[in-house]
């Protein structure tokens, strides 16, 4: 499995331009047709698409604040965080294979930072379907697609407090699903499930409290009409390659 394509193919546009103490991200409608190679630590990219893009699953407040708040936040704390230091010209993913010797600063907002990055990508107004290949291995492993989503979906529920819900692969290739807790991930030495992420939902209450209050077993459900397929399946092809 070559965990670094994760990093080469989030496919995330982004317009940016450098300020003193890091980089600030063009609005969402400046990002037509543009595309991300690599995941820079450096660099706050722009959300793929306009903040009311996924009404009515996601409302367009909770995604101006979710994004031009907490996750610029993160990303300010965490360049912040590493500077003037070795990981300044690191790579996320060589970071979080050591967070652990990093610091909490580095691990919360790095991973907050990188998670958002990730979760923003993995959402799309036109969600689609899994690709064959995608379908195929879901079914295989969790004997269905419904029961993959139940699966994923009591993860997101029942995660306490704040954190993540993930489908990942596994370093001998297979699909699994699992949480993280706070802004940790499966790619950091820290977390209880390790491997390639493929698709996260953010549980954190400010992902959702605006409109569904605290019933975020419907955020979740409404989460399955805004998922971007075509991205999904992308990262599943590069990470079992």
């Amino acid at each position: 499995m070559k965990r670094t394509n994760i990093f080469k193919n989030l496919g995330l546009g982004i317009i940016a331009v450098m300020i003193a103490t890091g980089a600030y991200a063009a609005g969402p409608e400046s990002l037509k047709n543009t595309t991300m190679e690599k995941f820079d630590i450096h660099v706050f990219p722009a959300l793929p698409y306009a903040y009311d893009a996924l009404e009515p699953y996601i409302d367009a407040r909770t995604m101006e604040i979710h994004y031009d708040k907490h996750h610029r936040a993160y990303f300010n704390n965490f360049v912040a965080a590493i500077k003037d230091t070795p990981l300044d010209n690191s790579t996320i993913d060589k970071i979080f294979a050591k967070v652990s010797e990093a610091g909490d600063a580095v691990r919360n907002n790095g991973g907050g930072f990188y998670n958002h990055v990730f979760f923003w990508n993995n959402l799309s107004p036109k969600p689609g379907a899994p690709s064959a290949e995608l379908s195929a291995a879901i079914n295989k492993t969790f004997g269905s697609f419904d029961k993959f989503k139940e699966l994923f979906g009591n993860a997101a529920k029942t995660r306490f407090g704040s954190g993540w819900a993930w489908l990942y692969v596994t370093s001998d290739n297979k699909l699994a699903v699992g949480s993280t807790a706070n802004q940790d991930n499966p790619l950091m030495d820290v977390s209880p499930v390790k491997g390639t992420p493929l698709l996260a939902l953010d549980v954190w209450e400010h992902a959702y409290y605006l409109k569904y209050q605290n019933r975020r077993p419907e955020y979740v459900e409404a989460f399955w009409s805004v998922v971007n397929w075509a991205e999904v399946s992308k990262r599943f092809k590069e990470a079992v390659k």
